[in-house]
């Protein structure tokens, strides 16, 4: 039975082994620095052991699912360790600065650079489920630099998990992930925080929180520990994104205060074109 090792035993790297488990047979071993996650693993069956991180040579597969910050540190040991046939593959949600630590390994072609658009905003091994990434996308970076039987045989992993594949430039996959993830965090923590700050009343919170507020604050729930890191290591493009937010939000603020009708329902029916791109976009539960 082939061998799989999650690094990282939270909500992306739970649902893998759960996932993976059941649809191709792995044995599914973890490594965690938390040992409370490795037990909790282990209680809900996403992992079958722990593995220690000497042992990757027996692996057929790893996969990186640690924050973003401490990807490329975590990722040197690995392909420091592992078999010449050994698949590795991280999905953090920022790629170019992952891609250009290992750029010269002698094990780079190894390494399969992903991020699988999918999750919720839990965390922890208690928020794995499955079926977590069916329909959803996975963004490849730099496949030409990967082995093409190790590429071929993650492609087939992701198709097994019913994910859609594309393929990016990781400098424009972290640009245009920071207008459509992060700023979209960014909005959320803030319009949570804001509300926090002026409405004292927590049971007037809960009372009036149309599923309209509960939807749009819903990602305020993600952990500040899987967060933080990402608007770190992405800075430059999540700066710039949060100035055309800026911009944008205090020239509707302008339209309010000078009763501007007009500017206001132009602004909001060009907005509505959304619409037509989000067509056929599943919703989160």
């Amino acid at each position: 039975m082939e061998k799989l090792v999650i690094i990282g035993l939270g909500l992306i790297g739970g649902s893998l082994a759960l996932d993976l488990k059941q649809r191709m047979g792995f044995k599914v071993y973890g490594i965690d620095q938390n040992p409370d996650h490795i037990q909790k693993a282990l209680e809900l069956g996403i992992i079958d052991a722990e593995m220690n991180p000497s042992e990757l040579s027996q692996a057929s597969v790893v996969i990186i699912a640690v924050p973003v910050n401490v990807i490329p540190h975590v990722l040197k040991k690995v392909l420091d360790t592992i078999a010449t046939n050994t698949l590795v593959f991280d999905v953090g949600s920022v790629k170019n600065e992952i891609c250009k630590s290992i750029e010269n390994h002698p094990k780079r072609m190894n390494f399969v650079a992903a991020h699988p658009l999918a999750g919720t905003e839990f965390s922890g091994p208690e928020a794995a489920i499955l079926n977590l990434f069916d329909e959803k996308v996975n963004i490849i970076c730099e496949a030409d630099k990967t082995d093409w039987k190790i590429l071929d045989k993650a492609i087939s992993l992701f198709k097994k998990l019913n994910m859609r594949i594309k393929m990016m430039n990781p400098i424009e996959h972290d640009r245009h992930i920071a207008y459509v993830s992060h700023l979209s965090h960014v909005s959320s923590f803030m319009l949570g925080k804001t509300v926090l700050e002026i409405e004292k009343n927590e049971q007037a919170i809960f009372d009036m929180a149309s599923t309209g507020f509960a939807s749009t604050v819903r990602l305020a729930k993600s952990s500040a520990t899987t967060w933080t890191p990402i608007f770190l290591e992405n800075k430059e493009n999540v700066i710039r994104s949060l100035d055309e937010y800026i911009k944008n939000l205090i020239e509707f603020k302008e339209m309010i205060v000078n009763n501007d009708s007009d500017a206001l329902n132009k602004t909001m029916k060009e907005t509505n074109y959304i619409k037509s791109i989000l067509n056929g976009i599943k919703q989160p539960n």
